[in-house]
Protein backbone atom coordinates (compact mmCIF):
# COMPACT_ATOMS: atom_id res chain seq x y z
CA UNK A 1 0.00 0.00 0.00
CA UNK A 2 1.18 3.52 -0.75
CA UNK A 3 1.56 5.95 2.17
CA UNK A 4 2.41 9.18 0.42
CA UNK A 5 5.92 8.72 -0.98
CA UNK A 6 6.52 5.46 0.90
CA UNK A 7 5.17 1.99 0.12
CA UNK A 8 4.58 -0.79 2.63
CA UNK A 9 3.35 -4.31 1.99
CA UNK A 10 0.39 -5.32 4.14
CA UNK A 11 0.72 -8.97 3.21
CA UNK A 12 1.93 -9.45 6.79
CA UNK A 13 1.04 -7.66 10.05
CA UNK A 14 2.60 -4.24 10.67
CA UNK A 15 3.12 -2.31 13.90
CA UNK A 16 2.13 1.32 14.31
CA UNK A 17 3.85 2.92 17.28
CA UNK A 18 1.82 5.47 19.26
CA UNK A 19 3.39 8.86 19.91
CA UNK A 20 0.99 11.06 21.88
CA UNK A 21 2.28 14.61 22.26
CA UNK A 22 -0.54 15.48 24.63
CA UNK A 23 -0.82 16.24 28.35
CA UNK A 24 -3.98 14.16 28.87
CA UNK A 25 -3.96 10.92 26.84
CA UNK A 26 -5.37 8.06 28.90
CA UNK A 27 -2.18 6.00 29.16
CA UNK A 28 0.86 8.14 28.38
CA UNK A 29 -0.33 11.75 28.58
CA UNK A 30 2.48 14.19 29.34
CA UNK A 31 5.32 11.69 28.81
CA UNK A 32 6.42 12.90 25.38
CA UNK A 33 5.41 16.57 25.34
CA UNK A 34 8.82 18.03 24.56
CA UNK A 35 10.34 17.64 21.09
CA UNK A 36 13.38 15.91 22.53
CA UNK A 37 11.26 13.37 24.44
CA UNK A 38 9.08 12.74 21.38
CA UNK A 39 12.04 12.11 19.07
CA UNK A 40 13.72 9.85 21.60
CA UNK A 41 10.56 7.78 21.91
CA UNK A 42 10.08 7.59 18.14
CA UNK A 43 13.67 6.36 17.80
CA UNK A 44 13.05 3.72 20.48
CA UNK A 45 9.87 2.44 18.83
CA UNK A 46 11.50 2.24 15.40
CA UNK A 47 14.48 0.35 16.81
CA UNK A 48 12.02 -2.09 18.43
CA UNK A 49 10.28 -2.87 15.15
CA UNK A 50 7.65 -0.20 14.47
CA UNK A 51 6.79 0.13 10.78
CA UNK A 52 5.20 3.56 11.23
CA UNK A 53 4.76 6.24 13.89
CA UNK A 54 1.34 7.73 14.70
CA UNK A 55 1.65 11.31 16.02
CA UNK A 56 -1.35 12.67 17.93
CA UNK A 57 -1.82 16.12 19.45
CA UNK A 58 -5.34 15.80 20.85
CA UNK A 59 -6.53 13.17 23.30
CA UNK A 60 -9.57 11.16 22.24
CA UNK A 61 -9.99 9.34 25.55
CA UNK A 62 -13.54 9.22 26.97
CA UNK A 63 -14.45 12.65 28.35
CA UNK A 64 -11.58 14.41 26.60
CA UNK A 65 -11.87 18.13 25.88
CA UNK A 66 -11.29 19.42 22.37
CA UNK A 67 -8.06 21.23 21.48
CA UNK A 68 -7.90 24.33 19.29
CA UNK A 69 -6.48 24.13 15.78
CA UNK A 70 -3.37 26.23 16.49
CA UNK A 71 -2.57 24.35 19.69
CA UNK A 72 -2.79 21.02 17.90
CA UNK A 73 -0.61 22.32 15.06
CA UNK A 74 1.97 23.57 17.55
CA UNK A 75 2.10 20.13 19.14
CA UNK A 76 2.32 17.89 16.07
CA UNK A 77 3.98 19.76 13.20
CA UNK A 78 7.46 20.16 14.79
CA UNK A 79 7.41 16.47 15.78
CA UNK A 80 6.41 15.31 12.28
CA UNK A 81 9.09 17.50 10.70
CA UNK A 82 11.72 16.19 13.10
CA UNK A 83 10.81 12.54 12.50
CA UNK A 84 10.86 13.08 8.74
CA UNK A 85 14.32 14.64 8.94
CA UNK A 86 15.82 11.96 11.19
CA UNK A 87 14.15 8.68 10.24
CA UNK A 88 13.14 6.81 7.09
CA UNK A 89 9.68 5.74 8.18
CA UNK A 90 5.99 6.27 7.51
CA UNK A 91 4.47 9.02 9.65
CA UNK A 92 0.78 9.04 10.53
CA UNK A 93 -1.07 12.05 11.92
CA UNK A 94 -3.91 11.29 14.34
CA UNK A 95 -6.31 14.18 13.73
CA UNK A 96 -9.81 15.13 12.63
CA UNK A 97 -9.09 18.76 11.76
CA UNK A 98 -8.74 19.66 8.04
CA UNK A 99 -6.12 22.33 8.79
CA UNK A 100 -3.97 19.87 10.73
CA UNK A 101 -4.33 17.23 8.00
CA UNK A 102 -3.13 19.65 5.34
CA UNK A 103 -0.14 20.97 7.25
CA UNK A 104 0.83 17.55 8.61
CA UNK A 105 0.99 16.09 5.09
CA UNK A 106 3.08 19.08 3.98
CA UNK A 107 5.38 18.38 6.94
CA UNK A 108 5.84 14.73 5.97
CA UNK A 109 2.86 12.63 7.10
CA UNK A 110 1.91 9.77 4.78
CA UNK A 111 -1.27 8.69 6.58
CA UNK A 112 -4.21 10.65 7.96
CA UNK A 113 -5.62 8.67 10.91
CA UNK A 114 -9.05 10.14 11.66
CA UNK A 115 -11.22 8.87 14.52
CA UNK A 116 -14.14 10.82 12.97
CA UNK A 117 -13.71 9.23 9.53
CA UNK A 118 -13.47 12.58 7.68
CA UNK A 119 -16.87 13.77 8.94
CA UNK A 120 -15.69 17.16 10.21
CA UNK A 121 -16.67 19.85 7.66
CA UNK A 122 -13.84 20.27 5.18
CA UNK A 123 -12.02 17.06 6.15
CA UNK A 124 -13.06 15.09 3.07
CA UNK A 125 -11.93 17.88 0.80
CA UNK A 126 -8.63 18.35 2.68
CA UNK A 127 -7.82 14.63 2.48
CA UNK A 128 -8.79 14.46 -1.19
CA UNK A 129 -6.26 17.18 -2.03
CA UNK A 130 -3.41 15.09 -0.62
CA UNK A 131 -1.89 11.94 -2.11
CA UNK A 132 -1.64 10.09 1.22
CA UNK A 133 -3.48 7.19 2.79
CA UNK A 134 -6.46 7.70 5.09
CA UNK A 135 -7.66 5.58 8.01
CA UNK A 136 -11.42 5.77 8.61
CA UNK A 137 -12.49 4.86 12.14
CA UNK A 138 -15.93 4.11 13.54
CA UNK A 139 -17.03 6.01 16.63
CA UNK A 140 -20.52 6.30 18.08
CA UNK A 141 -20.89 9.85 19.44
CA UNK A 142 -17.95 12.11 20.32
CA UNK A 143 -15.03 11.51 22.74
CA UNK A 144 -16.59 13.70 25.43
CA UNK A 145 -19.82 11.67 25.55
CA UNK A 146 -19.20 8.45 23.63
CA UNK A 147 -19.21 6.14 26.64
CA UNK A 148 -22.56 7.36 27.98
CA UNK A 149 -24.70 4.28 27.30
CA UNK A 150 -23.69 3.36 23.73
CA UNK A 151 -26.31 1.14 22.07
CA UNK A 152 -26.37 -1.12 19.00
CA UNK A 153 -28.76 -3.67 17.59
CA UNK A 154 -25.80 -5.47 16.00
CA UNK A 155 -22.47 -3.79 16.63
CA UNK A 156 -20.55 -5.60 13.89
CA UNK A 157 -23.19 -4.95 11.26
CA UNK A 158 -23.59 -1.31 12.21
CA UNK A 159 -19.84 -0.68 12.22
CA UNK A 160 -19.63 -2.33 8.79
CA UNK A 161 -22.49 -0.24 7.39
CA UNK A 162 -20.94 2.97 8.72
CA UNK A 163 -17.53 2.18 7.22
CA UNK A 164 -19.14 1.27 3.90
CA UNK A 165 -20.89 4.65 3.87
CA UNK A 166 -17.66 6.47 4.63
CA UNK A 167 -15.83 4.59 1.85
CA UNK A 168 -18.52 5.75 -0.56
CA UNK A 169 -18.24 9.34 0.70
CA UNK A 170 -14.48 9.22 0.15
CA UNK A 171 -14.81 7.88 -3.37
CA UNK A 172 -17.39 10.54 -4.22
CA UNK A 173 -14.94 13.18 -2.94
CA UNK A 174 -12.22 11.84 -5.23
CA UNK A 175 -10.29 9.69 -2.77
CA UNK A 176 -9.25 6.40 -4.39
CA UNK A 177 -10.34 3.44 -2.25
CA UNK A 178 -6.82 2.05 -2.63
CA UNK A 179 -5.75 4.84 -0.26
CA UNK A 180 -8.14 3.70 2.50
CA UNK A 181 -7.63 1.75 5.73
CA UNK A 182 -10.47 0.81 8.10
CA UNK A 183 -10.51 0.91 11.91
CA UNK A 184 -13.53 -0.55 13.80
CA UNK A 185 -12.86 1.80 16.70
CA UNK A 186 -12.39 -0.42 19.74
CA UNK A 187 -13.35 1.58 22.83
CA UNK A 188 -14.99 4.42 20.94
CA UNK A 189 -18.66 4.47 21.87
CA UNK A 190 -18.83 0.78 22.74
CA UNK A 191 -19.49 -1.23 25.90
CA UNK A 192 -17.31 -4.10 27.10
CA UNK A 193 -19.65 -6.57 25.37
CA UNK A 194 -19.62 -4.57 22.13
CA UNK A 195 -15.81 -4.49 22.06
CA UNK A 196 -15.37 -8.22 22.54
CA UNK A 197 -18.12 -9.02 20.06
CA UNK A 198 -16.35 -6.81 17.55
CA UNK A 199 -13.01 -8.50 18.21
CA UNK A 200 -14.62 -11.94 17.92
CA UNK A 201 -16.22 -11.11 14.56
CA UNK A 202 -13.55 -8.76 13.20
CA UNK A 203 -13.02 -11.01 10.18
CA UNK A 204 -16.44 -9.96 8.88
CA UNK A 205 -14.97 -6.55 8.03
CA UNK A 206 -12.68 -8.23 5.50
CA UNK A 207 -15.73 -8.30 3.21
CA UNK A 208 -15.11 -4.57 2.66
CA UNK A 209 -11.85 -5.57 0.95
CA UNK A 210 -9.66 -2.94 2.57
CA UNK A 211 -6.82 -3.21 5.12
CA UNK A 212 -7.93 -3.25 8.76
CA UNK A 213 -6.20 -1.31 11.53
CA UNK A 214 -6.88 -2.30 15.13
CA UNK A 215 -6.08 -0.22 18.19
CA UNK A 216 -6.51 -2.30 21.33
CA UNK A 217 -3.38 -1.37 23.25
CA UNK A 218 -4.05 -0.58 26.93
CA UNK A 219 -7.75 -0.03 26.19
CA UNK A 220 -10.26 -0.06 29.04
CA UNK A 221 -11.87 -3.20 27.59
CA UNK A 222 -8.77 -5.02 28.82
CA UNK A 223 -8.48 -3.35 32.20
CA UNK A 224 -12.18 -3.73 32.99
CA UNK A 225 -12.16 -7.41 32.14
CA UNK A 226 -9.10 -8.10 34.29
CA UNK A 227 -9.63 -5.36 36.92
CA UNK A 228 -6.27 -3.77 36.10
CA UNK A 229 -5.09 -0.24 35.39
CA UNK A 230 -4.09 0.71 31.83
CA UNK A 231 -0.41 0.45 32.73
CA UNK A 232 -0.86 -3.13 33.93
CA UNK A 233 -2.38 -4.48 30.71
CA UNK A 234 0.67 -5.13 28.53
CA UNK A 235 0.15 -8.90 28.43
CA UNK A 236 -3.56 -8.42 27.73
CA UNK A 237 -2.71 -5.93 24.97
CA UNK A 238 -0.44 -8.50 23.34
CA UNK A 239 -3.18 -11.12 23.46
CA UNK A 240 -5.69 -8.72 21.94
CA UNK A 241 -3.26 -7.69 19.18
CA UNK A 242 -2.63 -11.32 18.23
CA UNK A 243 -6.37 -12.08 18.19
CA UNK A 244 -7.02 -9.03 16.00
CA UNK A 245 -4.26 -10.11 13.62
CA UNK A 246 -5.64 -13.66 13.40
CA UNK A 247 -9.07 -12.18 12.62
CA UNK A 248 -7.80 -9.99 9.82
CA UNK A 249 -6.09 -6.84 11.14
CA UNK A 250 -2.90 -5.97 9.28
CA UNK A 251 -1.92 -2.80 11.17
CA UNK A 252 -1.77 -2.91 14.97
CA UNK A 253 -1.62 0.45 16.73
CA UNK A 254 0.28 -0.09 19.98
CA UNK A 255 2.17 1.51 22.87
CA UNK A 256 4.52 -1.42 23.55
CA UNK A 257 6.26 -2.03 20.24
CA UNK A 258 8.93 -4.65 20.98
CA UNK A 259 6.75 -7.25 22.74
CA UNK A 260 3.91 -6.71 20.25
CA UNK A 261 6.21 -7.15 17.24
CA UNK A 262 7.59 -10.34 18.79
CA UNK A 263 4.14 -11.75 19.60
CA UNK A 264 2.83 -10.99 16.12
CA UNK A 265 5.87 -12.56 14.47
CA UNK A 266 5.51 -15.81 16.40
CA UNK A 267 1.75 -16.01 15.79
CA UNK A 268 2.17 -15.19 12.08
CA UNK A 269 4.74 -17.93 11.53
CA UNK A 270 2.68 -20.41 13.58
CA UNK A 271 -0.25 -19.75 11.25
CA UNK A 272 1.94 -20.66 8.27
CA UNK A 273 5.23 -22.43 9.11
CA UNK A 274 6.04 -22.72 5.41
CA UNK A 275 7.32 -19.13 5.64
CA UNK A 276 10.45 -20.49 7.35
CA UNK A 277 13.42 -21.65 5.33
CA UNK A 278 14.41 -25.30 5.72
Amino acid sequence: MQFGQKALSLDLPRVMGILNVTPDSFSDGGQFNSLEQAIRHADKMLSEGADMIDVGGESTRPGAQEVGVQEELDRVIPVIEAIRERFDTIISVDTSKPEVMTQAVQAGAGLINDVRALQVPGALQAAAKTDVAVCLMHMQGQPKTMQQKPQYDDVVEQVSVFLKQRIQACEEAGIDRRRLVLDPGFGFGKTLQHNYQLLHQLAQLKALELPILAGLSRKSMLGKLLQLSAGETQAASLSAAVMAMINGARILRVHDVAPTAQALRVAWVALDPSQLDD
